[in-house]
């Protein structure tokens, strides 16, 4: 059985057929799995279908732009975002960066420029996500963290579908908040015992899966397929606020 790491996923998103093609063969051939779109809806339906590690963003598509989409993807996950542009007036590289971009790339641009942007991005996130943090973060105004079907009330503690209480206890409701503040990332076992420790008084040396087996239980469409709560197998887990089995 091969249980080695599957390659990190980018998805790049250019109306340019050409760029899109030297894009996918330049970053294959430096190990990356790379995902192609054209335009917003195509964007739309690769995440659908497997969230990537990062998204290399156009500025200008047809119908929606990337600054469009970019403040679309920030409403909903954290994911490393590379807008390109053949523009490079200093307005379009700091509108981007403000509506949630984290690097900005003007056109023409060298291959191994884009590269370096690209792993310096992804050693970022990386390091975020494997950072000590407190279980409840100061929090926006809004505090509905949605996913499928389900919404994440975190001010009054408690998971809604359709507007009904799913009824998780506190041990499940802590375990599904921390992950859905880190969606799209492998959280391993000791990150989320030390993220959890202090925050539950009861049974805190029972084991992390058995956690995530009860909390399968309640959220997961059929819990032995999950898509929500994924098993990474020998790194830890993944929640995918998408949903869509990998």
């Amino acid at each position: 059985m091969d249980t080695s790491t599957p390659p990190t996923r980018i998805l790049v998103v250019d109306d340019d057929p050409d760029l899109r093609s030297m894009l996918r063969d330049y970053l294959s051939a430096n190990g990356y799995a790379v995902d192609l779109a054209a335009h917003g809806d195509a964007m739309r339906a690769s995440l659908a279908h497997a969230m990537p590690q990062a998204i290399i963003l156009d500025l200008m598509l047809p119908a929606e732009d990337g600054l469009t989409l970019a403040r679309e993807l920030r409403r909903h996950s954290d994911v490393p975002i590379l807008m390109l542009s053949a523009r490079g007036d200093e307005i379009d590289r700091v509108v981007g960066l403000e509506v949630g971009a984290d690097d900005y790339l003007p056109k023409p641009f060298s291959p191994r420029e884009l590269l370096a942007r690209l792993r310096a991005l992804l050693r970022r996130a990386q390091a975020a996500a494997s950072a000590p943090s407190p279980l409840f973060p100061t929090e926006p105004a809004a505090t509905m963290l949605r996913f499928g079907p389900y919404a994440l009330d975190t001010a009054a503690m408690r998971l809604l579908r359709d507007g009904q209480d799913v009824g998780l206890s506190v041990a499940e409701f802590t375990l599904l908040h921390v992950m859905a503040q880190h969606p799209n990332r492998v959280l391993s076992r000791d990150q989320l015992i030390d993220w959890l420790k202090g925050y539950e008084r009861d049974a805190f040396d029972r084991s992390i899966d058995v956690r995530v087996t009860r909390l399968r239980r309640k959220i997961e469409p059929d819990p032995a397929h999950p898509v929500y709560v994924r098993t990474i197998r020998g790194q830890g887990y993944l929640f995918n606020p998408a949903g869509a089995q990998a």
